[in-house]
């Protein structure tokens, strides 16, 4: 990090949900926003509870602390809050930690995601999609609200930013929930920033193409399936379709949020910022 941008988020707080898995988007964003200042909430579901969300695709509590140990190391002050999304109470009470913890909430993340609910369509149950909208784009709405209801009466504007997709902008097989999640965050954004603009509030969506998280890792050995190739020939599909010549990494999107969350930016809003390495020109 350069002195130019070191500690422009002190004295800020940002929650991000989702963000209690290892090498996962979150913790990257997380990372990148400590080290430059910023209280950290790490937060994730903390524990299975029903069948759409699995032990091993979730962020459980020790995981969550692990991070967060971490990222005290970095000088700042990190608090991890348990929160399932698709329960109001859950989510408003995630707010109002970060503001009784840490004395305010300026930054929130809805990165919380269920990619990993993959099916052809005519095998999509209705609980399948219940689950995936509940979690990324009802989940979104939640922490939108109730990140702005707190920032509203802060007084002191503030930056929202969902985690979108590549799938926002483009539609893919298998993830026809997912996908239209994903293009439901685009217009979330685009309505919430025309009410939020006057408070000083900025609200945008970030879109990577496909980071090899944990997550990535189980979608590249889907996909491969599904299409018959080895998963060394699938990634070397993908990475010949990407100008880049490579698939994003989880550094790509925590810069490209921490830009958006900087004082650089605080005439954009509204915005679905393609982090994809060309893949994705719309």
């Amino acid at each position: 990090m350069d002195g130019l941008t070191m500690g422009r988020f002190t004295g800020k707080t940002a929650v991000i949900t989702g963000s209690g898995r290892r090498k996962g988007l979150g913790e990257a964003i997380a990372r990148r926003l400590a080290e430059e200042g910023a209280s950290i909430v790490i937060s994730d579901i903390g524990r299975s509870t029903d069948r759409a969300t699995p032990g091993a695709m979730i962020g459980a509590t020790d995981e969550m602390e692990a991070i967060a140990q971490d990222l005290r190391a970095l000088g700042v002050k990190v608090s991890t809050k348990a929160c399932d999304v698709r329960r109001w109470d859950e989510v408003k009470a995630l707010a109002d930690h970060a503001v009784a913890e840490h004395g305010s909430l300026d930054i929130w993340i809805n990165n919380a995601g269920i990619g990993y609910i993959m099916k052809p369509l005519l095998e999509v149950s209705p609980d399948d999609w219940e689950a995936v909208i509940g979690v990324n784009l009802t989940g979104a709405f939640f922490g939108l609200k109730a990140a702005a209801e707190t920032m509203v009466a802060q007084g002191r504007g503030g930056r929202i930013i969902n985690i979108a997709s590549q799938a926002a902008k483009s539609g893919f097989p298998h993830a026809q929930a997912y996908t239209s999640s994903k293009h439901g965050l685009v217009g979330l954004a685009r309505s919430a920033a025309i009410e939020l603009g006057s408070q000083g509030i900025t609200v945008n969506n970030v879109c990577p193409n496909h980071v090899t998280t944990g997550l990535g890792a189980w979608q590249n050995e889907y996909f491969s399936k599904v299409l018959g190739l080895s998963l060394e020939q699938y990634l070397a599909q993908m990475a010949a379709r990407i100008p880049m010549g490579r698939p994003g990494l989880p550094e790509d999107t925590a810069n490209a949020v921490a830009f958006l969350c900087s004082d650089e930016a605080a005439y954009i809003t509204a915005e679905s910022l393609n982090v994809s390495g060309g893949e994705e020109p719309h």
